[in-house]
């Protein structure tokens, strides 16, 4: 499932935006989906985050592993699953008497255009302490993320493209005879 987006291979580094960063297609998942659902979906698919969305499409939230802080017990298996909320709550997923992730998810998430360029992307991770920013279109629905894995993949890949030839100066004596 984990699909990214390179189209920035001839472009400048600072000229990078989220579109050329993103991976894509965006897995989301339903405000209504119950944790149990939700937490056996990240481990299948091995991902640390999924924008939560409502009926329409739109984003409302964010469900990531900071969301579960510690988890307890094997999924599917019969037997208990229980984590850590943020707060400190030791809570029985099946116990819960409300359990959609709607209740325990990340409103407000970070999200960004498809324009904003990698220093912005990189600066709302920074400010807000989080590893992934949502990229949405203007009726707020997920287009893609970019996490601070994509933006060290691009700092990576503009490390190894070659140097560019300086200009070679002649030397400073070879300088002084041109003068007499």
């Amino acid at each position: 499932m984990h699909t990214t987006t390179t189209r920035a291979a001839a472009r400048p580094f600072l000229e990078l935006t989220a579109a050329d960063l993103m991976t894509t297609p965006v897995r989301t998942i339903p405000q209504e989906m119950p944790l149990r659902e939700a937490a056996q979906l990240l481990t299948r698919d091995r991902i640390s985050g999924v924008p939560v969305v409502d009926a329409e499409g739109r984003c409302i939230g964010v469900l990531s592993s900071s969301d579960f802080v510690t988890w307890a017990g094997k999924d599917g298996d019969g037997e208990t699953i229980s984590f850590i909320a943020p707060w400190g709550e030791m809570i029985d997923i099946e116990d819960a008497p409300d359990n959609e992730i709607r209740h325990y998810m990340t409103a407000k998430p970070v999200t960004v255009a498809s324009t904003a360029l990698i220093g912005e992307l990189a600066q709302k991770m920074v400010d807000a302490h989080i590893h992934r920013v949502l990229v949405v279109d203007g009726e707020n629905r997920p287009q893609g993320i970019v996490s601070s894995t994509d933006i060290l993949a691009a700092v990576a890949r503009t490390g190894q493209r070659p140097a560019p030839e300086r200009e070679k100066k002649p030397k400073k004596a070879a300088r002084a005879r041109h003068l007499f």
